[in-house]
């Protein structure tokens, strides 16, 4: 129970630090069309983009970092990357976004294509950091 509770706290940390820079960096060099940090309330609750997403990066934190903690070395932080690229990347452009009405990996283009893997991967080396951090490894 304590390695999905420090996940979760992990994978929330890291979506608020990590996974925004990467966002603002990446909107700063005019590839993201939004900024971070996203304060606009959303449904159903109302609570800010920002929050909404970041409960989201604690549940796939607690999901990464059972799978995840007993790799050591570059194998930990390399695993974390590519699991935070590719996982949550292809949850948003298959489920979500098909969801919410929008078209499926931002419609392919190139630009859309780039973002979801770097800022997630981004998420998922910071919600590896945090972890260890918290668990004092």
């Amino acid at each position: 129970m304590r390695r999905i509770v420090f996940g979760f706290l992990a994978g929330f940390l890291g979506t608020i630090v990590f996974h925004q820079i990467a966002l603002a960096l990446l909107h700063l060099a005019g590839i993201a069309p939004r900024g971070a940090w996203p304060m606009q309330p959303v449904p159903p609750f109302g609570m800010p983009a920002v929050i909404s997403l970041s409960l989201w990066g604690g549940l796939w934190g607690a999901i990464m970092m059972p799978l995840i903690e007993t790799r050591r070395g570059a194998a930990f932080w390399f695993t974390a990357l590519v699991f935070g690229a590719v996982f949550p990347t292809l949850v948003a452009w298959f489920v979500v976004a098909p969801l919410k009405h929008q078209a499926m990996a931002g419609g392919f283009a190139a630009r859309a294509l780039v973002i979801g893997p770097i800022v997630n991967g981004a998420w998922g080396l910071g919600t590896a950091l945090c972890y260890r951090v918290m668990s004092g490894r």
